[in-house]
């Protein structure tokens, strides 16, 4: 029995996965256009949803965004549907849902959420996502787009120009994700 309820998802855990969900959605629509890589708010929400939902639902709603978007909800920055997949910003998807695992593995492993704990999830996070996301986009422009593209303009372009910003929205979440914590105990 034990290991059945621990498998339940409560009403307060669905409604907040649920929000993260939405909030996910809504940082892909607040950008500023980048050349390859769009900057937008969504390292901010999946970092959070990782920090305050956990490992396991941190990456569940991130998922259930990208299940979303490639099922035709247009909820990624550039629409959604199954050939998104072949989109060279895909792998920053996925770099989200890992990350989000990463970064809620850290908010578990510290019994009082301290922001230095949080915000070393964070990086490693912006790390995770960045590593998918770079990794992805080279891949697909230069195998199957067929639009050859150099490690060190990927580099620019979806590392160097970004970072600044994104570590800023990873202390932001670090912040943001022990305040929270400590309001929903």
């Amino acid at each position: 029995m034990s290991t059945m309820s621990k498998k339940r998802i409560s009403t307060r855990e669905l409604t907040m996965t649920a929000l993260f969900v939405t909030l996910i959605t809504v940082g892909a629509f607040i950008r500023i256009p980048l050349p390859n890589c769009p900057f937008t708010l969504q390292i901010l929400f999946t970092t959070l949803a990782g920090i305050i939902l956990g490992s396991r639902l941190g990456a569940v709603s991130v998922g259930i965004y990208i299940i979303l978007g490639l099922i035709g909800v247009p909820v990624f920055t550039s629409g959604g549907g199954p050939g998104y997949i072949l989109q060279p910003t895909f792998g920053y998807l996925v770099g989200f849902m890992v990350g989000a695992y990463v970064v809620g593995r850290f908010s578990e492993a510290s019994p009082n959420h301290s922001f230095k704990q949080l915000l070393i999830g964070s990086i490693l996070n912006l790390l995770v996502v960045y590593g998918f996301g770079m990794v992805y986009l080279y891949m697909i422009m230069n195998v199957y787009l067929a639009t050859p593209i150099g490690w060190w303009p990927v580099v620019v372009s979806c590392f160097l120009i970004p970072v600044g910003p994104d570590i800023f929205l990873c202390t932001v979440a670090a912040m943001l994700g022990r305040r929270i914590i400590a309001q929903l105990r």
